[in-house]
């Protein structure tokens, strides 16, 4: 549990989640309550793991003119606050939550677009973090005209120092990325049928997919299956973990709650079965909190034994 541990957020947002009962496009609707939430997905993971009692320094790039949303939360979970900081507004995205007809809509606003000298200074800052931390956590989409090599670059540089490198991305990120070989990374199905460039309909082609990133020296695979839980395949096993049916408040941040329970789990030194199961412990905490939120500690290590693990 002593990890010091990084969060790479590129491209940040804050989540504004209104709860409009009946929401109908095109019409005048009204909102019954609304909040915002610092967010992007390695500032989610980050506060996940500062409530679970570990060091935690996010990093990555925020706009000036709205990043005071970021310092509070940082201050208040002590995570550390090595952003770097340029003109402009950090994007906000919408989550438009409808109990009445149990959907829930989303608007995702475009990122700030960063200059080579704050792609430079953010380069610079993780480099010096890499003095001091072990564990590195890449997540989330990229801010426009940013170098889609990035995270494999990252990947490399990190790794050639003896560094620890969990990836969440998506896209040709992700593709360029996988043969840099981070420890774990955690496509949805769209995603890993993206990266591989096929459909993947069946649990066979799903693992058989794994299989072969484990084979270009990725350590761990996590396929996110949404309702149906998530495969966790690592070379020699794999398992299938499904959660309980539960009332589902909010799924803002279950994927970085996710991977939050696996680095987690990795780091408690969990067989696969149990990393599973606090993997998606912790998503099903952050599904029954509105925005990127968990429950106390107890109550998502309570969960573990709600959740269903099959060897496949």
């Amino acid at each position: 549990m002593s990890a010091a541990i990084v969060t790479v957020t590129l491209n940040p947002a804050i989540d504004l989640t209104a709860a409009i009962a009946n929401f109908r496009a095109g019409e005048v609707n009204r909102v019954a309550w609304e909040q915002a939430d610092p967010g992007g997905k390695g500032v989610n993971v980050a506060s996940f793991l500062a409530d679970f009692g570990f060091f935690v320094t996010a990093t990555g790039i925020l706009g000036q003119e709205n990043a005071g949303i970021f310092d509070v939360l940082f201050e208040r979970k002590g995570i550390g606050n090595e952003f770097v900081v340029i003109p402009g507004r950090t994007r906000t995205n919408i989550k438009i939550i409808d109990e009445v007809q149990d959907r829930v809509t989303d608007i995702n606003f475009p990122g700030l677009s960063p200059s080579d000298n704050a792609v430079q200074r953010l380069h610079s800052a993780i480099d010096q973090l890499a003095r001091t931390h072990d564990w590195f956590i890449l997540s989330g989409s990229l801010p426009a005209e940013m170098p889609t090599s990035i995270y494999a670059d990252l990947i490399k540089r990190l790794k050639a120092i003896g560094k620890t490198v969990v990836l969440d991305a998506s896209g040709e990120s992700l593709r360029q990325a996988i043969p840099a070989a981070p420890l774990m990374v955690k496509p949805n199905i769209a995603e890993l049928e993206e990266a591989m460039g096929r459909s993947l309909p069946t649990l066979d082609d799903r693992l058989e997919a794994a299989r072969e990133l484990l084979a270009q020296g990725i350590s761990t695979v996590v396929i996110s299956l949404g309702a149906e839980g998530a495969l966790f395949v690592e070379t020699g096993s794999a398992v299938w973990a499904r959660p309980p049916q539960i009332a589902v408040i909010s799924t803002v941040g279950a994927g970085d709650a996710m991977v939050s329970g696996f680095v987690t789990a990795k780091l408690r030194n969990f067989d696969l079965s149990d990393c599973a199961r606090l993997a998606t412990a912790f998503s099903i905490g952050a599904l029954s909190q509105v925005g990127p939120r968990l429950p106390p500690k107890e109550v998502v290590e309570s969960f573990m034994d709600q959740v269903s693990v099959e060897g496949v």
